[in-house]
C-alpha cells in the first residue's frame, strides 16, 4: 500500500547562470517519510514541451534516466532521504532549459522550476545577446527594456523570450517575440543580422522589481543575456520633499493646537473678567437704590 504525500515536492527555484564545462546541482526536497513514492525530473527547452528525463522509484530503490540523459554520466541523482537532487556536470549549451521536479503523489503539477542558462562559446554558436545592466524607476513610472540580438549565419528564424526573476516570485516566461525577424538589420556583405527587441513596462510598483532576462533561441540552441536589474524606488529628491512636507504638516498641526489652546485661555479669562464687572455693577446699583 502506497503512502500518500501530505505535501508536494519542494524545489529551489530561481535563475542559475553557469559556464560551459561547469557543474550544477538542482535541488528538490520532500518532507514526508515515504517508501513507495516516485519522483521525476522534467526538462523544458524554450518553445518545446516538457520532456521526462529521470525517475526515482523509491519502491525499487532505483533511478532511471531517459532521452539524452540515458547512459550519460554527466547526469546523476542524489537520492538521500528527503532529496531528489539532479546533478549536471560538464555543462553544454544544450543544457540551457527549465527543469521541473515532480512527484507521482502531487495534487497538482506546479510549474515553478529552475531556469538554467549555460554561457560559453561551445558548439560554434554565432549569436549574442546584449542588455543594459540596470534601470531605476520611481513607483508609477514606466520604462522600456531593450535587448539587442546579433544572430549568426544559420538558416531559419529565431525567437526571443523575456524572463523575470525576483526574490518575491518564481522565475517565469513573461513575453515572447516568436519568429518576428522584421525588427532586424542585415550588415552589408555579411550574413549577420542585428535585431532589436523592446519590452515596455508601465505603471510600475514595487512588485515589478527584479532582474529581466532576454533570451534568444537560434540554431537549435538558447542564449541568455546578462539581465537588466530593475529597481523601483523613490529618488532622494522626492524623499527629501516628502520629509519636508511631513515636517511642515506636523509643525502646522502643533501650531494650530497651541493657537486653539491660547484662544481658549484668553476667552476663559475674558469671561471671568466680565462676570466680576457684572457683580460690581450690580452691587453698586443696589447701594444707590438704598440711599
Amino acid at each position: 500500500q502506497m503512502t500518500n504525500l501530505s505535501s508536494s515536492v519542494r524545489q529551489e527555484s530561481g535563475f542559475v547562470s553557469a559556464n560551459v564545462g561547469d557543474s550544477i546541482t538542482l535541488r528538490c526536497f520532500y518532507e514526508d517519510d515515504v517508501e513507495n513514492a516516485r519522483f521525476y525530473w522534467y526538462k523544458q527547452t524554450l518553445g518545446q514541451k516538457p520532456r521526462h528525463i529521470s525517475t526515482n522509484d523509491m519502491s525499487k530503490k532505483e533511478c532511471t534516466f531517459y532521452d539524452e540523459c540515458e547512459n550519460n554520466p554527466r547526469f546523476t541523482l542524489d537520492i538521500e532521504k528527503g532529496k531528489n537532487h539532479l546533478k549536471i556536470s560538464d555543462l553544454h549549451i544544450s543544457d540551457s532549459a527549465t527543469y521541473y521536479c515532480a512527484s507521482s503523489f502531487s495534487v497538482k503539477f506546479e510549474v515553478e522550476g529552475t531556469i538554467v542558462s549555460v554561457k560559453g562559446s561551445g558548439l560554434n554558436i554565432q549569436a549574442s545577446v546584449h542588455q543594459s545592466a540596470s534601470e531605476t524607476i520611481q513607483p508609477g513610472g514606466s520604462v522600456t527594456l531593450n535587448c539587442t540580438v546579433h544572430t549568426g549565419t544559420c538558416d531559419g528564424e529565431h525567437s526571443v523570450y523575456w524572463f523575470r526573476n525576483s526574490e518575491e516570485s518564481h522565475p517565469g516566461l513573461m513575453y515572447t517575440h516568436g519568429g518576428r525577424n522584421d525588427q532586424c538589420e542585415r550588415k552589408p556583405n555579411t550574413q549577420t543580422h542585428t535585431c532589436f527587441y523592446n519590452l515596455p513596462l508601465k505603471s510600475l510598483n514595487l512588485s515589478h522589481a527584479g532582474t529581466y532576462y532576454c533570451a534568444v533561441a537560434s540554431c537549435g540552441h538558447i542564449l541568455f543575456g546578462n539581465g537588466t536589474k530593475l529597481d523601483i524606488k523613490y529618488e532622494k529628491d522626492s524623499l527629501v520633499l516628502v520629509y519636508f512636507l511631513i515636517g511642515a504638516l506636523t509643525f502646522t498641526t502643533i501650531l494650530s493646537v497651541l493657537l486653539a489652546f491660547s484662544l481658549y485661555i484668553i476667552s476663559k479669562r475674558n469671561s471671568g473678567q466680565c462676570r466680576e464687572s457684572c457683580v460690581r455693577f450690580s452691587a453698586s446699583s443696589a447701594t444707590n437704590a438704598e440711599v
